[in-house]
């Protein structure tokens, strides 16, 4: 960590936002731009107040006693990005707070893009209120009609879907005005190259890159815990580590068809108000999937989750 000692500081505590942390030592970056190493408050701890994310807002205080920084306090959260605990665990996971839209990047290839964890991403995003829109990265290595074939039904959906390659530059300018003046935070599976992009979108970032593992196909991590990154014009985005489980948390079974918008227009005509939309005659969900307005694969990711959470 790179933050400033408490000699260098003012005496007053102040408010400031979470940008990484490691070992139980977190880097705030303050208000007026100056960014302190802070350790949190016992009473905090006490108080179970201790799963801290990048992205909070905390209150920041010199303990010249002991000659470093301390949290006094976390303010509430106007937002936040969680998952299921990942290794079979049933605990929440915060991947950040405080963020205004979750950018989702898969790759066009290499490694081949999966269809039901696009729609775990964005599900995730939909339970937790959050704006999404889909990256779909190295479309240098495909054809570009079959990759806007391939993600079409995303589209259809109502997301804003962005095709990128960073070494052509396609769809940089327009992800970039995508971000500007918002908390966005960048995930996706391991070697879809979010770091590689962010690079490109930014330069001067130099975050770490790592290379795809030809044996399995999957990127090394490279990114070990989630950042949050001050950019030019208040502009701040989270690069996360690349997940490669992703469990949702905190979705109600009954509440899923909502996570899916091109539903929303249909759940209130189904002629049952508890439809699963799996078997109940009289479904308008499964009506629109028959008459190809619903993608039937984005159906089936549905069917799939709906078991999973029931």
């Amino acid at each position: 960590m790179t933050g400033r000692t408490v000699a260098d500081a003012p005496d007053d505590r102040g408010p400031g936002v979470v940008l990484w942390g490691a070992g139980g030592v977190w880097s705030v970056r303050m208000d007026d731009g100056a960014t302190y190493d802070a350790t949190l408050r016992g009473r905090l701890k006490q108080a179970g107040e201790s799963k801290l994310a990048v992205g909070d807002r905390v209150i920041v205080a010199p303990d010249r006693r002991g000659g470093a920084w301390a949290i006094e306090e976390i303010l509430p959260r106007q937002s936040a990005l969680s998952r299921r605990t990942p290794g079979g665990g049933q605990g929440e996971r915060v991947i950040a707070a405080n963020v205004g839209q979750v950018v989702v990047v898969f790759a066009a290839a290499q490694p081949e893009p999966h269809r039901r964890m696009v729609d775990r991403f964005l599900v995730i995003a939909e339970s937790n209120r959050l704006p999404a829109r889909l990256v779909v990265n190295k479309v240098d290595l495909v054809d570009g009609a079959s990759a806007h074939a391939q993600f079409a039904d995303y589209e259809r959906a109502g997301y804003e879907v962005h095709y990128t390659s960073t070494r052509t530059g396609e769809g940089l300018r327009h992800l970039v005005q995508a971000l500007a003046g918002r908390t966005s935070v960048v995930a996706g599976p391991s070697g879809v190259g979010k770091s590689s992009l962010l690079n490109s979108l930014f330069p001067g970032l130099d975050l770490r890159v790592g290379a795809i593992s030809a044996a399995v196909q999957k990127g090394r991590h490279t990114t070990v815990g989630a950042r949050l990154v001050p950019l030019p014009d208040s502009t701040y985005v989270v690069d996360t580590p690349g997940l490669r489980e992703v469990g949702l948390w905190a979705v109600p079974a009954a509440a899923l068809d909502r996570c899916f918008p091109e539903f929303r227009p249909f759940v209130d005509q189904c002629r049952f108000v508890d439809c699963t939309h799996r078997v109940e005659p009289g479904c308008a969900v499964r009506g629109a999937v028959r008459d190809g307005v619903i993608s039937a694969e984005r159906y089936e990711s549905y069917v799939t989750l709906r078991s999973e959470l029931a």
